[in-house]
């Protein structure tokens, strides 16, 4: 059971990467479209500059289990690479609390502004008014996805430690580049 509850956590982080690696292609679009219409029609969009920056920081954010599962994260590899695997794992346990503090502050303090956004349907002041808390919600689904990637990794540390290690942590797929 415990290792389709990590299937599954892995499955859910997998999907949603793989899903916001398309947003690129809109970004891209998007920017291109104003650069065109601005530099080639003299006629700027009120909208493209801002949505592309809402979708940006839903996209970095929502992004963050992805990271986790794929080990795209950076670290300091000076005393850590060395260590084996045992020894990785503890550290990795020890500074876990860490980062279920920095998550768990993300997932109540983002939370508390979602909901505040939401309550007021906050709009931006800018000419083209769009809704913000769209982009705001981002922020706690984003921290819950990591919270839950963060427990799915510190679940395979302790059975590292524990000799269990048969739910290897997936990382980098051969020639993928993060």
């Amino acid at each position: 059971m415990l290792k389709s509850v990590l299937k599954n956590i892995d499955a859910i982080n997998n999907t949603i990467g793989k899903i916001l690696s398309y947003f690129l292609f809109l970004f891209f679009g998007l920017l291109l479209m104003e650069v065109f219409l601005r530099y080639f029609f003299n006629s700027p969009t009120v909208w493209a500059n801002e949505l592309s920056q809402m979708l940006f920081g839903a996209y970095a954010v929502l992004g963050g289990g992805y990271i986790l599962l794929t080990g795209g994260h950076v670290n300091v590899d000076i005393i850590y690479s060395r260590l084996g695997k045992k020894k990785r794992a503890a550290l990795d346990i020890v500074s876990s609390v860490l980062f279920f503090l920095f998550c768990g502050m993300l997932l109540i303090y983002g939370g508390s502004l979602a909901w505040d956004s939401l309550s007021r349907f906050e709009h931006s002041q800018s000419a083209w008014n769009p809704p913000l808390y769209p982009a705001k919600l981002a922020i706690p689904l984003a921290a819950a996805l990591l919270i839950l990637q963060g427990l799915a990794k510190l679940i395979r540390n302790i059975l590292i430690l524990l000799d269990k290690d048969d739910a290897q942590t997936p990382g980098p797929q051969k020639g993928e580049t993060l």
